[in-house]
This record gives structure tokens, sequence and C-alpha cells, in this order.
């Protein structure tokens, strides 16, 4: 459901599903895997099968289609809204550190799902 009230975003989204295994930075044996529901150059909505507070560290491995390793990043949570109750949450984060190389795959991997949204 695209949003239609006054965009704040500093980046445009894109709506793409990406493969993200995801723990809180503390946790080292808690991984879990999801998908992203839009991301941008700026973070991130992925669906997660926990609530995490706002301000939670998260590390982040994410599979993009222009590069054929993973991206390693740190997100901090800013909201977590529970979609199925005890069950499913849109979890919204922004990225923290991101390098160079990899701030250009997510650009590019935007550019190109925001071309493809607007020819559909």
């Amino acid at each position: 459901m695209a949003y239609s009230g006054v965009e704040k975003r500093k980046y445009p989204r894109a709506y793409g599903r990406f493969i993200v295994s995801y723990r809180i930075i503390d946790e080292i044996n808690n991984v879990d895997v999801t998908q992203t529901k839009n991301i941008s150059l700026g973070g991130m909505l992925l669906t997660t099968n926990r609530a995490f507070n706002p301000g939670t560290n998260l590390a982040i491995e994410i599979r993009l289609p222009f590069d054929p390793n993973p991206i390693m990043l740190i997100a901090r949570v800013i909201e977590s809204r529970e979609i199925i109750k005890d069950m499913i949450y849109d979890t919204r984060m922004e990225f923290l550190a991101v390098d160079e190389k990899h701030r250009k795959v997510i650009g590019e991997t935007v550019d190109y799902y925001i071309k493809k949204e607007k020819k559909e």
C-alpha cells in the first residue's frame, strides 16, 4: 500500500524483496532471516518476527542484485509496528555505517527498481 501523505524521506525508496539476515549487535547466536519490503540509501523496511525497541542496533547482511557478495552493515531501529499479533512486525530502520562501495550498490539497486516501478 503506497503512502499518500507528505514525503519526509531524504532518499527515494524502492519496493523490492531482498533476502536479509539480521541480529541484535550484542546477540551473536540469534540470527534471523527475512525480506525487505523497501530500501533506500538511508534505510529499509523489513518484516520481522519480533518487535524491536527504537534505537536497537542491528547487524544486517543483505543480498542485492548488483553485487554477488552480501553487504554487511549496521542499522538502527526507528519503529517496529505490529502487523499480526505476536507474529509479524514491520520494522523500519536507518543505516548507520555504509561504506562507499556498498552505498553505490544500494544506490544502483534503488535506481533500478524505481525505474522498473515507473514502467509498470
